[in-house]
């Protein structure tokens, strides 16, 4: 039989304690930029009455924590051909954002989850790391989107990141106060249900099941639960509920990728045959004709990759080489124009060792992101990426307006 209790603001963080089968959760809600909350988790582990933590941190997560140098070991070229630059790029940006609340707060955000870290480590007590992976939720997040918002949302996203605007002392104070979160995101959830579903309720869900996978067998008897004060109701509901003897099935589901709109897969290769039967129809018409639309759309397609690269801050020669590829890579959509440049830049300003080192630092003021050559290499592969992608429909358009007039 399940039973709960609600401790309420025991020292800082609200706490709730539940029995499930044989062993007692006590789930402790903390606010990530607090020192109290740090405090109270290490007092609580001190205590010895768990012998079992468990945090809200991916397995990813925990281990950069773990090992806060684990940038400088980045192999840029693999995660760019792996398609991770975007996620890497995300990281940072939300790295920058903690660290703008850090100095405008004098509190570093996650204290909390490094005092768990290092005092079950201390007491030998197993850690449990029992977040989804941050990519996972970032493309959940993505995917619950409309695609027709989904510029809006990343443009809010980036803006919001780098905005310079301070944090006024009493959003601080909110975020120290866990009740306040849990507040704050029933605010969010009302404005937009697709995002908290995917970004809170999903890893409510995701934490209960990891939970149960971690202690199917019961070893655990009392485990400390170290959590986001916004994940303390729906956590306890979720740990409450209903919880398969096997949750591998219900985890990979949510580890799964929505499937999108089927159209959107194949419109790149549709825009391909429009431009490709423009040509044709072009050249069949007027070979000067045909001539000016491949002109054309060198300039539109190449112009606007290489305009991205330049943007970014790339070297001379990869804005060059950014101008020649997209137009090619663009008529060939399992070839981005993004990765063409970035190995590019890679070859021209290879990335040194400092720069890994440094690289969480300098990314954390938008001065820092042209400056680290890792950082900048992100975004060239990004703004090649949306100036090629950008080129390709301009382009299309246009020589489907050309099309139209000759037809």
């Amino acid at each position: 039989m399940d039973t709960s209790q609600l401790d309420g603001l025991s020292n800082n963080g609200p706490r709730k304690i539940l029995q499930k089968y044989n062993t007692e959760y006590t789930l402790l809600g903390t606010a990530h930029v607090s020192k109290a909350s740090a405090d109270e988790v290490s007092q609580l582990i001190q205590s010895g009455q768990f012998d079992a933590v468990a945090v809200e941190l991916c397995p990813a997560r925990l281990a950069s924590l773990k090992d806060p140098d684990a940038l400088a070991k980045l192999d840029l070229f693999q995660v760019i051909k792996q398609g991770k630059a975007g996620m890497v790029a995300a990281n940072l940006a939300l790295g920058s954002f903690q660290q703008r609340l850090a100095e405008e707060s004098g509190i570093a955000p996650g204290e909390e989850m490094k005092a768990a870290i290092e005092d079950a480590a201390k007491y030998n007590l197993p850690l449990l790391a029992i977040d989804r992976d941050v990519g996972i939720t970032l493309k959940r997040v993505y995917r619950s989107v409309p695609w027709w918002q989904r510029a809006g949302l990343i443009m809010g996203l980036v803006g919001g990141l780098f905005s310079r605007e301070k944090v006024s002392p009493a959003e601080i104070e909110k975020l120290k106060q866990g009740d306040m979160l849990e507040a704050t995101f029933s605010e969010f959830a009302a404005e937009s249900k697709h995002l908290y579903q995917a970004l809170i309720t999903e890893r409510d869900q995701y934490m209960a099941l990891r939970l149960a996978q971690e202690n199917g067998d019961s070893r655990y008897k009392k485990v400390l639960v170290v959590i986001g004060a916004g994940h303390l109701k729906g956590l306890s509901e979720s740990l409450s509920g209903h919880l398969p003897v096997d949750p591998s099935e219900q985890l990979a589901i949510l580890n799964s990728l929505p499937v999108g709109n089927r159209w959107l897969k194949y419109l790149p290769w549709l825009v391909v045959a429009l431009i490709l039967s423009g040509f044709v129809v072009g050249f069949s018409r007027d070979t000067g004709l045909g001539a000016q639309m491949v002109v054309d759309w060198i300039l539109i397609n190449g112009g606007l990759s290489a305009l991205g690269v330049l943007i970014a801050g790339g070297h001379p020669l990869t804005i060059v080489t950014a101008f020649i590829a997209a137009p090619l890579t663009s008529l060939n959509p399992t070839i981005g124009a993004g990765f063409v440049a970035a190995a590019a830049e890679i070859y021209f300003r290879k990335p040194k060792v400092a720069d890994f080192s440094q690289l969480r630092q300098d990314t954390a003021s938008l001065k820092g992101w042209w400056k680290n050559r890792v950082s900048r290499t992100l975004l060239v592969f990004i703004l090649a990426t949306l100036g090629s992608a950008l080129g390709t429909y301009v382009g299309g358009f246009h020589i489907y307006d050309q099309l139209t007039k000759i037809l």
